[in-house]
């Protein structure tokens, strides 16, 4: 479904309009099923464990559907991941205990840039000087995306 929408180039509109008339009966159904499943299982079951796992996470599981801009699959965000697993071992003396958070989440926005097009050293370049004298409402505007549109 979202491969035809992306193909479509369909907007986010278009996306929920889509999900709601494809997807929304397929959810429904799966949240039928794992209650009916569950008054059947042992709650200590493999299956019921994974059962009472999904309905407890089910207002998460269905916030695609509330929500067009969030992926069906998680692929690319496991695709980009992938050379900061294979990285691991090379990083594993970063310098400190403390460093590996802080190269974390610069990987983090890196990836970020990447997967929307921002060019990465320009937006280091301007975003990281001063970015300690910032007060908390001004970090947001900060955000690859949010520094991109405003950069026009």
């Amino acid at each position: 479904m979202d491969r035809h929408a992306r193909q479509q180039k369909l907007g986010t509109d278009e996306r929920a309009a889509l999900r709601l008339e494809y997807a929304r009966p397929w959810v429904d159904e799966i949240y039928s099923e794992c209650v009916k499943l569950r008054s059947q299982l042992l709650p200590k079951s493999a299956l019921g464990e994974a059962v009472n796992y999904t309905l407890n996470m089910w207002v998460k599981l269905r916030r695609c559907l509330d929500h067009a801009e969030v992926e069906l699959s998680n692929n690319v965000a496991e695709n980009s991941m992938r050379p900061i697993a294979l990285g691991r071992k090379n990083w594993l003396h970063v310098g400190s205990a403390k460093s590996g958070p802080k190269v974390a989440a610069i990987l983090s926005v890196v990836e970020s840039c990447r997967r929307m097009g921002v060019p990465v050293k320009e937006y280091l370049l301007a975003v990281l000087p001063g970015m300690s004298e910032k007060k908390l409402s001004e970090i947001a505007a900060l955000t690859p995306a949010r520094w991109n549109a405003a950069r026009g």
